[in-house]
């Protein structure tokens, strides 16, 4: 019997095809850039959008919450305790579209070409994000309940950080209250096969200046005479790695490696070096005794993201600079604490400084833990079985080499883990010119979303 009211529910997902590209057309045309002031009212408008969709189904209670900052859509429908409570996440906001001139069609108007969607934030993240919102539609329509309680959390300001998610959701830390969270928002590593997110790295920054002189010096009157900033900055930089390896003294101290198993698991992915290469324009390089996917998904990093200093324009200026700065990131495993490892680069650059110059260290705007969810988790084993069963093939495991504040956001406040459950692929050129969406992986996440909330159903309440 359960079956048969699934397959109601799926009938009407296929009879909407239609009224879905339509929804999915308005949704993009509204420019919904969370950083630029000029967008505020956009922003605003996305979120009235989402938030009237949810209200076609007369079930699920709808507020638009104010933040101190873009507001946000939460949402509830169904509270039987006998039954397991999901969250839902995903963002309404996008990225800048600039440039302009390198988009082939307009960024705010959704253009099928080739077989595929163009539009800004279409992949990231407003495709993925209006899929449950249309299945919730769906059974409505059906005249069917899902069989567990759904909680619905839409931001948006997760381009800009997610600055006040934490507090949103510890205010609202009841109305949200869920056994997991099932996230809209990440990607699939590879169009041709369905794979399932099961950690994210964490992240620490800084920006670091080094100053000598007071002002810039003539090099010809003052060189070999007073320190240079450059110089010494250059050699900071290098003490900061060792063949591959992070040179920071206590650097991998505590950190939580990845089982042997799930080091197979990845090298069995069949990753292509030689195309990746090839790809990027670059040799691979890093910690040995990894493979590159392994030291981009399970392992830290210490990367420069910017060094600059000095004269930059056109000729030459024969300056010893009065300052040198640098912006680096970490990116964390599990065991590691963004303060502390912050800390431990702080001490090492402090070490290492020559007693002519001085440090100033600026920490960054973000920092985020390093996220896992046990390869067993229940939801997680339900959505893999739901992707096999769809699309016919085994799932693969993966890890994100980027970070996710809100794995960490939600496991603190509400003691739950996170399952990302996204059908947009690593390949859309999110962020960039020319975002685009499978229509196909639009397709089979309707179906997906709608049978994983049946399968989740049949788990027990937390």
């Amino acid at each position: 019997m359960a079956d048969a009211r699934l397959e109601t529910v799926l009938t009407r997902l296929e009879a909407n095809g239609a009224k879905h590209l339509e929804a999915l057309k308005a949704f993009v045309a509204i420019p919904s850039v969370s950083t630029d002031p000029e967008h505020s009212s956009d922003v605003r408008r996305a979120v009235n959008w989402v938030a009237d969709q949810l209200r076609t189904v007369p079930s699920i209670e709808v507020s638009v919450e104010e933040t101190g900052g873009h507001p946000a859509v939460v949402g509830a429908w169904g509270n039987n305790p006998n039954r397991p409570t999901v969250l839902i996440y995903g963002h309404a906001d996008v990225q800048p579209a600039d440039p302009l001139e390198a988009w082939s069609t307009p960024p705010f108007e959704l253009t099928e070409r080739n077989g595929r969607w163009y539009a800004r934030g279409i992949s990231d993240d407003k495709a993925s994000m209006l899929i449950p919102i249309l299945v919730a539609q769906a059974y409505a329509e059906a005249g069917e309940e899902p069989p567990l309680n759904l909680r619905f959390l839409f931001e948006a300001e997760e381009e800009v950080g997610s600055p006040n998610l934490s507090t949103l959701v510890a205010q609202r830390r009841a109305a949200l209250a869920c056994d997991v969270v099932l996230s809209a928002d990440g990607g699939m590593w590879r169009a041709e096969r369905p794979c399932l997110t099961i950690s994210a790295r964490g992240l620490a920054g800084l920006e670091i200046t080094v100053r000598g002189a007071k002002k810039d010096l003539h090099s010809g009157r003052h060189g070999g005479g007073v320190v240079n900033p450059l110089h010494v900055m250059a050699e900071l930089i290098a003490s900061l790695h060792d063949e591959g390896r992070v040179a920071v003294a206590g650097f991998y101290e505590g950190i939580v490696g990845p089982s042997q198993e799930l080091l197979e698991a990845t090298e069995a992915l069949g990753f292509d070096d030689a195309a990746y290469e090839a790809a990027v324009g670059a040799v691979t390089f890093g910690e040995p005794g990894f493979g590159t996917l392994a030291r981009q998904w399970y392992r830290p990093t210490l990367e420069v993201n910017g060094l600059w200093g000095g004269y930059q324009g056109p000729g030459s200026k024969t300056v010893i600079p009065s300052e040198a700065h640098a912006k680096i990131t970490c990116r964390l495993v599990p065991g590691q604490d963004p303060a502390t490892v912050a800390a431990k680069v702080i001490a090492h650059l402090e070490r290492n400084l020559p007693p002519q110059a001085s440090l100033e260290v600026r920490h960054g705007d973000h920092s985020a833990e390093a996220y896992g969810v046990a390869p067993d988790h229940p939801a997680l084993t339900a959505a893999a079985e739901v992707l096999q069963e769809i699309f016919k093939t085994s799932v693969d495991v993966v890890g994100m080499g980027g970070s996710i504040p809100i794995c960490s956001t939600f496991l603190e406040e509400l003691g739950a883990d996170t399952i990302f459950f996204s059908f947009s692929t690593a390949d859309e050129d999110i962020h960039a010119p020319n975002e685009f969406y499978r229509p196909e992986r639009f397709r089979a996440g309707l179906e997906a979303w709608a049978r994983l909330w049946w399968r989740l159903g049949s788990l027990e309440a937390r």
